[in-house]
């Protein structure tokens, strides 16, 4: 049996909590895509599902424009779940009535289940939910009955015999305690399918598809020393050996002894082909006087291209490009919300594309950030590498606020190498999203060794954070932060001041530029 024999399909009606509802279903080891709900009963009927979760979405089912399923859907004969406007829409399509609630009813709230049974087998009532609805389902269609109430509004809609079911509330999210148990339920008691889809079998199947899709040719790969790209390359390199060709591109504005440490990974623990090309100068000389942090960007982007495409064209009769792309991004590019462009810069050497006439290689395109993780654990890859917090493209050149120089850049390397290093001895590395010093453009009066001094300010941030789209600033203990404040006032020169960032984001965002 493969490993995509058996899988649910999402249809996603815009909810924000959409990507979440597949995190839900992966994480009960079952293989899941989300499509847009407008591809169509053909398409749906050939990706041949054994089950379907409708999700959530902003519309109303009474606006003239709101999205709709063919209700063919509900006739495949395999179960549905509806989730919030999965539900109400289902319920309209079937005959019930749906009506607008004279009050929105919107956080959490206690549902009173009628059995505890289908989706609710296992649970124990009462039980604490998370809504987030504006409509509400009046009277369920012939043939459904109602299993759960919220406030005498209906929370939970059951055809058991046709296996289709709604729940007004969103399981997926974390406020519903026991939402991932209901899902589990879905996937596992309701449509039949077992654990199977694990990074084991991942590894199995992709290491054959790979070999399949490249045969004996050779592919050339952008290494930036992140998780999802060192990934990519070791599982790559696991299925063809050394018709993979890694190349690093330090960029002069990597964190302390990044470079090495990518470098010992691939080359010694894996025994890569990796060219190793040493362009700080150039990215450099090209941001010198540069204080917009998007030209910033693009700079460093199109130079990464520039840099790799010299690279790669030594390499002879190469035919593919890697890339580590994950599932977010594929998801997001064809989102019914309209084609977004999701893959950063300095990793969409796309230029290459055309230039060179390469096709694609991207294994990690099905997979989540933490089934990465999960991937590269697997394969045996370090600690180090895998739990590494997440680093922008640009690197530390929207980290250093006003131009980037050499010197400014090693100032802003060694106050970060401290952060880190002391964040890691307390044992919060793998327990924040994100630790970094920032080098402001601000110069303040200081005084030290009895001397007046002049010098810069560094601040420092801590976010918590699940998918970076919020993030809250993480409430360090005071004796740490001190720490912290002492080694790099006492051993980054041109530092004198250090301060710490309490925003969260909105209003804020995680990075200054």
């Amino acid at each position: 049996m493969t490993i995509h024999e058996e899988k649910i399909l999402i249809l996603d009606f815009g909810s924000q909590y959409t990507q979440l509802i597949a995190r839900r279903v992966r994480e009960a080891k079952v293989y899941c895509e989300i499509h847009p709900y407008n591809i169509g009963i053909k398409k749906i009927r050939a990706f041949g599902a054994h089950g379907i979760i409708l999700s959530g979405g902003p519309a109303s089912v009474h606006d003239k424009k709101s999205p709709k399923i063919p209700k063919s859907v509900y006739e495949l004969g395999v179960p549905v779940l509806g989730i919030c406007y999965g539900m109400q829409l289902t319920a309209k399509l079937l005959g019930g009535n749906v009506e607008k609630s004279s009050e929105r009813e919107y956080g959490p709230a206690t549902i009173n289940i009628d059995k505890m049974e289908g989706l609710f087998a296992g649970l124990k009532p009462p039980m604490k939910v998370w809504m987030s609805h504006g409509d509400r389902v009046e009277r369920v269609p012939d043939g459904f009955e109602v299993t759960a109430l919220s406030n005498s509004v209906v929370a939970s809609i059951a055809d058991h015999e046709r296996r289709i079911y709604g729940v007004q509330f969103h399981p997926e999210v974390v406020h519903t305690p026991k939402g991932a148990k209901l899902l589990q339920n879905f996937v596992h008691k309701i449509c039949g399918l077992k654990s199977e889809w694990t990074m084991k079998s991942f590894i199995e199947s992709s290491i054959n598809e790979i070999r399949e899709q490249v045969g004996d040719r050779k592919v050339v790969c952008g290494i930036s020393g992140g998780v999802d790209s060192s990934v990519a390359a070791v599982l790559i390199h696991k299925a063809i050996g050394n018709q993979l060709y890694c190349i690093f591109v330090d960029n002069g504005v990597l964190r302390k002894d990044e470079g090495e440490k990518v470098e010992e990974m691939l080359r010694r623990n894996f025994k890569m082909n990796l060219k190793k090309v040493s362009a700080s100068t150039r990215f450099l000389k090209k941001l010198k006087g540069i204080t917009d942090p998007e030209r910033k960007r693009k700079i460093i982007g199109n130079e990464f291209i520039y840099v790799f495409e010299e690279a790669a064209s030594k390499i002879k009769n190469v035919e593919f490009l890697a890339q580590g792309t994950l599932y977010p991004d594929v998801i997001e590019s064809v989102s019914f919300k309209g084609p977004s462009a999701t893959i950063k810069s300095h990793h969409n050497v796309g230029g290459l594309l055309d230039h060179m006439k390469l096709d694609l290689v991207e294994p990690l395109r099905e997979l989540f950030k933490d089934e990465v993780r999960e991937l590269g654990r697997e394969m045996g890859m370090s600690e180090e590498v895998i739990d590494r917090q997440p680093f922008p493209g640009p690197g530390l050149a929207i980290r250093v606020l006003g131009e980037v120089t050499r010197k400014r850049c090693d100032i802003l390397r060694e106050a970060d190498f401290i952060v880190l290093e002391e964040i890691k001895k307390a044992g919060l590395y793998t327990k924040i999203w994100q630790t970094f010093a920032v080098l402001l453009p601000v110069k303040s009066v200081g005084v030290m060794g009895d001397e007046r001094t002049y010098e810069n300010t560094i601040a420092i941030r801590a976010v918590e954070s699940r998918d970076g789209m919020t993030a809250d600033w993480v409430r360090l203990d005071y004796d740490l932060l001190a720490k912290i404040s002492s080694r790099i006032i006492n051993e980054v020169r041109g530092v004198n001041r250090v301060v710490y960032d309490i925003s969260s984001k909105p209003p804020a965002t995680i990075e200054w530029e």
